[in-house]
């Protein structure tokens, strides 16, 4: 093993534990700030009564022991690196996947992947692609949580409860200060457990509408109606809702590519039809619900350094991107690649996929368990706003929020590991640790 030591500051807080401080949810795309969290053991949520950041939380309550292991055997972080950065060395084509990181963290990973010439892809790759293949042959239309909560008057949730995954959405949209409470919202197509007007105390009129048949004939249909064609036989519901879009000042499609089938991206551009129309005459924007553990900050940190989104290979000819030839779940159900780099940072749910091939996982602690196995090099990380500072781009593209630490556990952030291992594969230790 090599001789080289190397060690890596901790995220280090301005205070010593947990101090009662404003705080910033990093566990959806939403960014939710205006929190607190109270002081404490175990983090206790202020301020809202989000599921989500409840249960984000809650994997905080019992920290685990920081330690690296290396093919099932606790090593120290030293050592986890030198194996990490031996196997990084020996792979002909390193698949890194998971991605589910901060900025500086992303901007990191883009450098190791340069280095070694790897495919990026993140966790929830599937699910960003219609909303990225809409938007490379079609463009987009796209508008803000500012925007919703100072202008809509009418939000359409087609396919979606735009809750499940967000479950702080409509208390964002709620009308600005200083502005008339009301606006109606309808749910096309949305299925089950949709809010009722108990919920959304704010609008005005909440309904539902079931989708005649598949979400795409029924989103085009509409897509039609508003254009002002006549169409035979269109349900009296979904020609009120087009009549309603069109009289709006301010409409807003609210979608959820993770939610559709395979033809997301085709729903995507009816969808785009539909504001195209709806813009002639007034205001319409589409607001894109996706986007957490980090997937809208890695795509966007790519799209900054490389000029291209995720699935993407960096390598000895440039950039290159193909969405469905570079999917992580592809790739290793064909032995495309020969390592895979995991990034899991914010929770324990977003395990690294089971693979016959060497894996290194930079994840959070609670993910050692799993990981403590033959072929698998386990480096527990910090969390940004837990116990790392950190940036996050939140789910309009159109903010970077910076995250703040609330404590310390003494665990390297994903930036400092990628760049530690960087510094190894340049030095040649890799090499030396490889060839004992």
């Amino acid at each position: 093993m090599s001789t080289t030591t190397e060690t890596i500051p901790s995220a280090a807080m301005s205070v010593a534990g947990v101090q009662p401080r404003d705080w910033t949810c990093p566990f959806c795309s939403l960014l939710c700030d205006g929190l607190a969290l109270a002081p404490g053991p175990v983090l206790q949520l202020r301020g809202g009564d989000c599921a989500r950041a409840r249960a984000g939380l809650a994997a905080f309550d019992h920290p685990a022991a920081a330690a690296s292991c290396v093919d099932g055997v606790p090593r120290g972080l030293d050592a986890a690196l030198d194996a990490a950065a031996a196997r990084l060395a020996a792979a002909r084509l390193p698949l890194f996947g998971g991605l589910a990181t901060d900025v500086q963290g992303m901007r990191a990973l883009y450098r190791l992947a340069n280095v070694r010439g790897a495919i990026l892809d993140h966790a929830h790759g599937e699910a960003m692609m219609p909303a990225l293949r809409m938007l490379q042959d079609r463009g987009q239309m796209f508008t803000t949580l500012a925007e919703i909560r100072n202008r809509a008057d009418l939000i359409v949730c087609v396919g979606t409860d735009a809750r499940s995954s967000h479950p702080e959405f409509f208390r964002r949209c709620a009308p600005a200060a200083g502005r008339e409470a009301g606006g109606r919202v309808v749910f096309l197509g949305a299925g089950g457990g949709m809010p009722g007007a108990a919920e959304i105390p704010w609008a005005s009129a909440v309904d539902a509408l079931c989708a005649e048949g598949d979400i795409f004939d029924t989103v085009a249909t509409l897509a039609a109606l508003v254009d002002g064609r006549r169409l035979a036989a269109v349900p009296a519901a979904l020609a009120e809702l087009a009549d309603a879009m069109r009289a709006a000042r301010y409409c807003v499609l609210v979608w959820e590519p993770a939610r559709l089938a395979q033809h997301g991206a085709l729903v995507g551009e009816a969808l785009l039809r539909v504001l195209m129309n709806l813009n002639r005459k007034t205001r319409a924007g589409a607001f894109t619900l996706g986007g957490n553990d980090g997937a809208q900050t890695a795509n966007a940190a790519m799209s900054w350094l490389s000029g291209l989104p995720l699935r993407s290979r960096v390598g000895p000819q440039g950039v290159d991107h193909d969405p469905l030839q570079y999917a992580t779940a592809r790739l290793l159900d064909e032995r495309a690649v020969d390592l895979l780099l995991w990034v899991a940072s914010f929770t324990p749910d977003l395990p690294p996929p089971p693979a016959a091939l060497p894996r290194i996982v930079l994840g959070h602690p609670a993910l050692a368990a799993g990981c403590a196995q033959p072929g698998t090099v386990f480096i527990p990380v910090a969390t940004p706003g837990i116990n790392a500072d950190g940036h996050l781009l939140r789910a309009d593209s159109v903010v970077s929020l910076p995250l703040h630490g609330v404590r310390d556990d003494g665990l390297a952030t994903v930036a400092e590991v990628a760049q530690a291992l960087v510094a190894r594969l340049a030095s040649g230790a890799a090499a030396k640790e490889g060839a004992r």
